[in-house]
């Protein structure tokens, strides 16, 4: 899947004798599948060393009918402060779900203390056209502040028309509309993006990635994947993460997406053979192997 153009669009490269550092700045839930409890096993079996920086403690996540929240932001800046005093530097910074609309401050804080640092942006916001239960508004116009300089922005569509203000038009997407939301997301001051779950109701799933580097959105890759008679709660997150982990392996974007593409496929396709799983989410556990081999 990597060819020349890919390999120019690596984003990190990697020295065989270093395990890269990367803070995962998510929630922790304590059942289900989602966010820290897929960011850290996933990057780790990618060949990292994951520095959780817990944004919200969940008991379940929110599809669940009954869970607890618990906004950590009042923490947070003591959590970075001890991290300065002990000198601990990050190659990568990985966002996701946060608990609060101050929390973009923080991460914006993160970019500062840690300029050489990839920003990795999965702007968790919604999905089918509805925002997140504990999102609101005001959470997600400060969402749109970590678009601009971002190395890598992983938006679906219900969250690319959150950050673009242009209409959520379900998943059937022609290639003038996804150019079109590219372009904007470029125009806003991502580095690199990657739009995902566009469905064309043929049995396939697409992935569009995009670079400004490149001849804007229309230099786009389309990746495509086969698609599962079901849906599973995480899989998102797992993508995200194993994307990122790839990333990370110096692999291409086209190519990272892809493997996480594959990655994704396979835990969906064990999940299914687990209790209560499409309340508990995807089951990854036994594909971890695969993922590190596939990073190589």
């Amino acid at each position: 899947m990597a060819g020349q153009t890919d390999d120019q669009n690596r984003l990190y490269q990697r020295d065989p004798n270093y395990i890269p550092r990367v803070a995962a700045v998510h929630d922790m839930c304590g059942y289900g599948k989602c966010s820290l409890t897929a960011a850290i096993p996933i990057l780790s079996a990618a060949g990292c060393d994951v520095c959780p920086v817990p944004t919200a403690l969940f008991s379940a996540h929110t599809m669940f009918k009954d869970y607890t929240f618990h906004d950590t932001t009042e923490m947070l800046p003591g959590y970075l402060d001890a991290w300065r005093k002990e000198g601990v530097d990050l190659d990568g910074i990985y966002s996701g779900f946060l608990g609060s609309a101050e929390q973009v401050d923080i991460i914006r804080r993160m970019y500062r203390e840690y300029p050489r640092a990839l920003r990795l942006v999965d702007p968790v916001m919604g999905d089918g056209g509805a925002m997140y239960p504990t999102y609101t508004e005001e959470m997600c116009k400060a969402v749109v502040r970590l678009v601009d300089g971002a190395d890598l922005l992983m938006p679906n569509l219900t969250e690319v028309s959150l950050l673009t203000g242009l209409p959520y038009e379900g998943q059937d997407l022609n290639d003038d509309q996804v150019e079109k939301r590219l372009a904007r997301l470029l125009e806003m001051g991502a580095r690199n993006v990657i739009i995902k779950g566009i469905d064309r109701g043929d049995g396939k799933l697409r992935n569009f990635v995009a670079s400004a580097n490149q001849d804007g959105a229309g230099g786009k890759r389309e990746l495509v994947h086969e698609k599962l008679p079901f849906m599973i709660h995480g899989t998102g997150d797992a993508f995200a993460s194993s994307l990122c982990g790839a990333v990370f392996a110096g692999r291409g974007l086209a190519d990272a997406a892809q493997i996480a593409g594959e990655f994704v496929r396979s835990a969906m396709q064990h999940t299914r053979n687990q209790p209560n799983y499409q309340e508990r989410g995807v089951s990854f556990e036994l594909d971890l192997g695969l993922l590190t081999g596939l990073v190589g």
